[in-house]
């Protein structure tokens, strides 16, 4: 059954792939174990001067909106980004100092996800970090890492993974019914040679898309990334460097989504491999206790391919297998979740994507449903004004064909609007 499933998974990607998406560049403002990016900091080499006509490179006769080039966001190939303003242009003791404000609007809410806030603009994301980089490259590195975030993301960013109604670390942190705040990072890192290790509070290192707005191509996420992955781990991750194409991780956790205090016992680990010159992959896996007080025991393992097809078209595919047990009678999950992208860069200004995600669910977590699907194919634009600002217009179907409750009044399918404005710096 869910071989032939994967398999339409497949051919919907394949269709999608007449359609388009986007070639990314180095990781910003994200998880560093993540393969690929969607904002870039880093302003494009512009062109000589009255190049307007080369669609292959900017132009630095032409501004932001393509001014002399065609219009809106250089659609005809003209893209100066600028350079980026930064915060703290420079580091302080060896630490840097940004963040970002993200701004959204959506037309509905869908349950047991981020975007349960609809139809008023928001602030979803005021975030602001402090980070020094623990360079291992001329011997002892010491280094680290704290992020703090306010908004309608803050609630689902605490550390809910202790307790509905424990008040651990910053569980419970809200302000009103949508608002709230979370330090979702704080973590300290040791470097040497090929060789690092963090301890303390960190994001996950599985899957594709992440809790921060400026890792992710899309305003709206995967329901897999929210019910069937961690977002934040505590306890202590190694990373090494075995060759200049591998890199391992191993580690323990307390559970997940936890603050300090101990609620479970788990190992989290995995590899990444560069396969070719434009395709890597990713392994990750994290099994024992999720979390001590839901008395919840189970496996996590998370497949990410990622292949740059052409310089502008790059396809990434994910699957997550999670299945767990609670001999207490507390929540079990037994989810399946395969997620294709296609996203191609029209220039450094423009880019479109497409997204096609069959989520398999079942299990006392949610409500003893076995073997139920859930489908969300989502298409959108990232269009940017310039180095630090950035537009991200979607539309999304969601299809919940046994009404399970994804959808508001327990619809079968529902199209979404959404979108927001990212401004780093």
């Amino acid at each position: 059954m869910r071989i032939s499933r994967l398999a339409l998974s497949a051919m919907i990607a394949g269709a999608c792939f007449g359609g388009t998406a986007m070639g990314q560049q180095a990781q910003s403002n994200g998880s560093p174990y993540k393969s690929v990016s969607y904002f870039s900091e880093d302003a494009a080499a512009p062109c000589e001067s009255g190049s307007c006509s080369d669609a292959s490179c900017d132009t630095s006769g032409c501004d932001g909106l393509g001014s002399g080039c065609g219009a809106g966001f250089g659609l005809l190939g003209c893209c100066d980004l600028g350079e980026p303003w930064k915060l703290c242009d420079g580091d302080v003791c060896g630490w840097t100092f940004g963040g970002w404000t993200s701004v959204g609007y959506h037309s509905a809410n869908t349950n047991l996800n981020f975007n349960n806030y609809d139809g008023r603009v928001q602030l979803g994301q005021q975030w602001f970090y402090a980070e020094k980089i623990a360079d291992g490259s001329e011997g002892l590195g010491l280094g680290g890492r704290i992020d703090y975030i306010y908004g309608t993301d803050g609630p689902d960013t605490q550390a809910f993974g202790v307790g509905a109604t424990a008040t651990q670390w910053d569980n419970l942190w809200d302000n009103g019914f949508a608002y709230g705040h979370a330090i979702p990072q704080a973590y300290g890192e040791i470097a040497s040679g090929d060789f690092s290790a963090k301890v303390g509070k960190f994001f996950t290192i599985i899957g594709n898309e992440v809790v921060q707005s400026t890792g992710n191509f899309f305003y709206s996420r995967q329901f897999t990334f929210y019910n069937a992955e961690p977002f934040t781990h505590t306890g202590a991750l190694t990373t090494y460097n075995l060759d200049e194409e591998t890199v391992l991780y191993n580690g323990w956790t307390s559970g997940w989504d936890s603050g300090y205090e101990r609620n479970g016992s788990a190992y989290l680990g995995g590899f990444k491999r560069q396969l070719t010159d434009k395709t890597s992959f990713l392994y990750a896996t994290t099994f024992g206790r999720f979390g001590k007080v839901v008395g919840e025991d189970g496996a996590l393992n998370s497949f990410l391919l990622t292949s740059a097809l052409t310089d502008k078209l790059t396809y990434i595919s994910q699957t997550d297998i999670l299945y767990t047990t609670n001999s207490g009678g507390g929540p079990q999950r037994n989810t399946f979740g395969n997620i294709n992208y296609l996203i191609y860069s029209i220039n450094d200004c423009v880019s479109f994507g497409q997204r096609f995600e069959w989520f398999n669910f079942g299990g006392a977590g949610f409500n003893n449903v076995r073997n139920d699907d859930l489908y969300n194919y989502t298409v959108g634009f990232n269009l940017k004004a310039s180095a630090n600002l950035m537009f991200r217009p979607e539309v999304r179907w969601v299809f919940d064909r046994e009404r399970f409750g994804f959808l508001e009044s327990n619809k079968a399918s529902q199209a979404i609007f959404g979108t927001d404005m990212v401004f780093t710096f």
